[in-house]
């Protein structure tokens, strides 16, 4: 019997379709600590992780019967792969069940931006009533640049021209791509976009993709939104482009360092939406990635 750990809660459908798995002895630690997973780890042969939990080298060493590490969500950054592939154990994660959660999210931080909705309702608080001060701005007729067209800038894609939006689009990586989407380079979209959601993943290429030196190359007014991951827009650059007026709005899930500071600065200004790395975090979003999970698992200890 294979021993799976589940390390970062699941919801319960995927667990349910592990412990029907015959072949898996399924064991629940949601609340591991760092130096509990490396002592245990060569205990198990997999491992369910979400962001909470960070899968190193060390931790790796120590796992003498590990097959596969799952990574509940988009992208693999918390485990290193470079030492998991070197020992043999297979890393997966499930890249199209929070797609579609992910993508509301940022459509619902563009209407936020060009509604001011986050100043509104803290005025609103306040007791004020300024109907004049919250005058908008449509989506329709507006250009939305992608940087990144994989599971959910796709998501993004169609649901922006179901709103009236152009679509253009930035990924040397991309196969395919919604129709009716303009597939072009970083300059194009950094010259003409009213609105830049960043999509891809972070690697050394993407790093610092918006950065001090091309953020003023961006049309004045530009609205930018970052559901991805932290550190692929530099934050104080993004911040002097907000001061300055260069950038109209700014909608983070995701920070260079997480959770940020209590004190960072751009939590202190205007016309910003900020929430924490909640992009995959509905219910049916959950219970797609757990059973997504739970099918990869499967899928891969029915094999052997």
């Amino acid at each position: 019997m294979y021993k799976v750990l589940i390390a970062d809660q699941i919801s319960k459908e995927g667990l349910e379709l592990l412990r029907s798995n015959p072949k898996l002895e399924v064991i629940e630690k949601t609340a591991i600590t760092p130096e509990e997973l490396t002592a245990e780890i060569g205990e198990y042969h997999a491992l369910v992780v979400r962001s909470r939990s960070k899968v190193t080298a060390e931790q790796i060493a120590n796992a003498h019967n590990m097959k596969l590490i799952v990574r509940g969500g988009v992208g693999t950054d918390n485990i290193d792969k470079k030492a998991a592939t070197e020992k043999g154990i297979k890393v997966m994660n499930t890249p199209k069940a929070s797609s579609v959660s992910v993508a509301e999210l940022v459509l619902g931080m563009m209407l936020s931006g060009v509604r001011d909705l986050t100043d509104a309702t803290e005025s609103m608080k306040a007791g004020k009533w300024e109907k004049k001060t919250f005058k908008g701005k449509e989506l329709y007729g507006k250009t939305l640049g992608i940087l990144g067209v994989g599971n959910i800038g796709k998501e993004i894609a169609t649901r922006s021209m179901a709103f009236g939006m152009k679509v253009l689009a930035f990924d040397p990586y991309a196969k395919e791509v919604p129709a009716g989407v303009e597939m072009t380079d970083l300059n194009k979209i950094l010259q003409e976009a009213d609105i830049i959601s960043v999509n891809c993943p972070k690697t050394d290429e993407t790093k610092g993709m918006i950065n001090k030196s091309n953020i003023t190359q961006l049309k004045k007014g530009v609205g930018i939104i970052n559901c991805s991951r932290g550190g692929i827009i530099e934050e104080a650059a993004l911040i002097e482009a907000l001061d300055q007026g260069h950038v109209s709005f700014v909608g983070l899930d995701v920070f260079e360092k997480e959770p940020p500071d209590n004190t960072h600065p751009i939590a202190q200004k205007a016309h910003v939406t900020l929430t924490p790395h909640i992009g995959a975090q509905t219910v049916e979003g959950q219970n797609r990635v757990s059973a997504e999970v739970a099918e990869v698992i499967n899928n891969f200890f029915n094999q052997l």
